[in-house]
């Protein structure tokens, strides 16, 4: 099986190089000193599930050297979806499933016009890593998750090929038949604590602990649900607990990656995030007063540190 992974950060180096030492062949698709690095030392993979490192790893700045592949992880930042989208349009083949794991709900829609609706498929990563150092991913827990699925519903012989080798890989996969309810279970989910730990520089476990402040995950979680419902995403009932679930056990160092561009000073992907939120309960009526002020207080940031 040939795999593209656009995009060799947190998820894509971390689930590329587990699909790779499952006997995959995968080629990372990165740039700069990352690139550099990966090539001359391999790709290190650190953290909650011990230490890994694959060398040689297969890696190019360049998506067309690569030729058709049967599987592209599309893990570019948001901003980058459009331009990346053209690029990868040399490894499109006939059968190829391209999956988005972007954050937000909106980046399958963005890669339709690009690629055709016939190669896209839904995807949901579930995991908290980010580049320590060129060539290097550090993982943050344990807890890795793959999820993915057609975007019309159901299942599809693609979908459980490529499920075969995520469960080789060693992480949990789920082929699901209903993705589009996964995406917006994750963007109740990241949209909440992407703005509350990035709004507060802080780390879920000193936010989910104090009285104060953990009310706030709750209530933003439930203006996303109710977004969502109005914009007629099957939700399940507890859709708002479940999500805060995850955050009372997840580990208490845990930030969300937009919590880690902004302290570095990198865009952010606010837009896509509290901004989506709170413009789409503007189109259906659904009052967001918690996304509402995060957007505001995170908005000057979003092209990098505020001058």
């Amino acid at each position: 099986m040939r795999i593209a992974v656009i995009g060799a950060g947190g998820v894509g180096g971390a689930f590329g190089a587990a699909l790779a030492h499952a006997g995959a062949d995968v080629t990372f698709v990165a740039r700069g000193a990352h690139l550099n690095a990966i090539r001359a030392n391999g790709l290190r993979i650190e953290g909650g599930r011990g230490d890994t490192i694959l060398k040689p790893a297969g890696a190019t700045d360049d998506p067309a050297t690569i030729g058709p592949v049967d599987f592209v992880l599309f893990c570019v930042k948001l901003w980058d979806v459009e331009t990346a989208g053209a690029a990868i349009k040399p490894l499109i083949g006939s059968s190829t499933a391209v999956i988005p794991l972007q954050n937000g709900i909106d980046a399958a829609d963005r890669l339709i016009p690009i690629l055709g609706a016939r190669a896209v498929m839904g995807g949901v990563a579930q995991i908290s890593a980010n580049i320590a150092a060129p060539g290097v991913i550090r993982q943050t827990g344990s807890f890795m998750r793959l999820i993915f699925g057609e975007l019309g519903g159901g299942r599809s012989a693609r979908g459980d090929t490529f499920l075969s080798v995520c469960e080789k890989a060693g992480f949990d996969a789920t082929h699901s038949d209903h993705i589009q309810t996964d995406l917006w279970m994750k963007f109740i989910l990241l949209a909440t604590n992407s703005a509350i730990t990035a709004a507060t520089r802080t780390p879920l476990g000193k936010l989910r602990d104090d009285p104060d402040i953990a009310p706030l995950f709750t209530r933003a979680a439930a203006e996303v649900v109710a977004v969502g419902r109005a914009k007629g995403i099957a939700l399940p009932d507890d859709a708002a607990e479940k999500t805060f679930g995850f955050t009372l056990n997840a580990p208490p160092g845990m930030m969300a990656s937009m919590a880690h561009d902004l302290i570095k000073g990198s865009r952010i992907e606010l837009p896509w995030l509290s901004g989506k939120v709170v413009a789409l309960g503007r189109e259906l009526n659904v009052p967001t007063p918690v996304h509402e002020v995060l957007y505001a207080v995170l908005k000057p940031f979003v092209n990098g540190a505020a001058g």
